[in-house]
């Protein structure tokens, strides 16, 4: 959520924020147990203050406008609405007041909004297949429909195979398996997310470049790596954006989605990821469109939509700098991106 959002919250239900989401620090800590309890505790910190159906929604609305004015055209946003379904009535109306909102969000933003429904590995692993059931009642491959089935919190927690019946439900529903793997944890943990848990699209999988076989293994099973830079170098993993290895897992053929992980608490948004990718990896205009077209393959949208998002990245590419840009609030994005 943005920062003014959280602190009009945290002023209607009377909570004093930690004093780095008050001052808006950026987020910096150690690649630890003790580094990943101070993250966990901001976050939920911040969640705390999301108490009502017209918050949620607010949420998504916001989220969505402001990847449309940084010109993206698609969207998918991850929740755990256990954590809301106590204000609004249980699990299936949490989920619903998120997908409705979406749906409007879509509808109006110009950025397309799918919803990826995540367990979260502190949880049992039966909890996960209730919400692979639910996922599965809401699936679909338009705005607000939920495209994904994911798995979050502390990589280190959890047995992940356990968590294995509940991908095998989302899968049969034809969601995407989406969890995340290979930041806190190295190569080892990305061969098994993938032998346990099939997944489509690796949230991170940046440390798969730590093994050139595993490596191999998800290039040859056509897995796609979301990768956040903003988040390894908030939570420790590289020390700085530079170091993440976007160009070594592009050489080796990986399918790289940038995405900004958490804003709010990292500090930076989707454009300032493609920055990364061009000062600090060194890619030029051809990849930078490359890595945006492979996020829209990677994306679970209708091909016609898709079709006409990939004609829309083929015009960034051709059109000279500064000439006048296609598309809505593209010009600001494709400047800030070219520099």
């Amino acid at each position: 959520m943005r920062p003014g959002t959280l602190e009009e919250l945290a002023a209607g239900c009377g909570v004093r924020l930690p004093e780095t989401l008050r001052e808006h620090h950026l987020l910096r800590v150690p690649a630890d147990e003790r580094g990943w309890f101070r993250f966990q505790r901001l976050y939920d910190a911040a969640r705390a203050c999301v108490r009502s159906a017209a918050d949620m929604r607010r949420i998504v609305l916001e989220a969505a406008a402001d990847d449309a004015a940084e010109g993206s055209r698609r969207l998918e946003l991850q929740v755990d609405p256990t954590s809301y379904a106590p204000h609004v009535g249980g699990l299936t109306p949490a989920l619903e007041v998120v997908l409705d909102a979406a749906r409007e969000a879509s509808a109006t933003t110009g950025c397309s909004v799918g919803v990826v429904v995540a367990a979260s590995r502190l949880r049992h692993p039966l909890d996960a297949r209730t919400l692979a059931r639910l996922a599965a009642r809401h699936a679909g491959d338009g705005p607000g429909e939920v495209v994904g089935f994911g798995l979050s919190n502390d990589e280190r927690r959890g047995d992940t195979a356990e968590f294995g019946p509940a991908f095998a439900i989302a899968r049969r529903a034809g969601l995407a398996s989406v969890p995340h793997g290979g930041e806190l944890l190295g190569a080892d943990h990305v061969a098994h997310v993938l032998a346990e848990l099939r997944p489509d699209r690796l949230g991170h999988g940046v440390r798969s470049v730590e093994d050139p076989a595993v490596l191999r293994q998800v290039v040859a099973a056509g897995v796609g790596l979301e990768v956040c830079p903003a988040s390894n170098v908030g939570l420790g993993v590289y020390p700085e954006p530079e170091a993440v290895p976007g160009r070594r897992l592009l050489a080796a053929g990986a399918q790289v989605a940038l995405g900004a992980d958490d804003p709010l608490l990292f500090g930076s948004r989707l454009v300032a990821q493609y920055e990364t990718a061009r000062d600090g990896w060194g890619l030029d205009d051809t990849a930078l469109a490359d890595l945006a077209r492979a996020s829209l393959r990677l994306a679970r949208v209708g091909e016609a939509q898709r079709a006409g998002w990939l004609a829309e990245v083929d015009a960034w590419l051709a059109t000279p700098p500064g000439a006048p840009a296609r598309g809505h609030d593209a010009r600001d994005a494709r400047d800030a991106v070219r520099g």
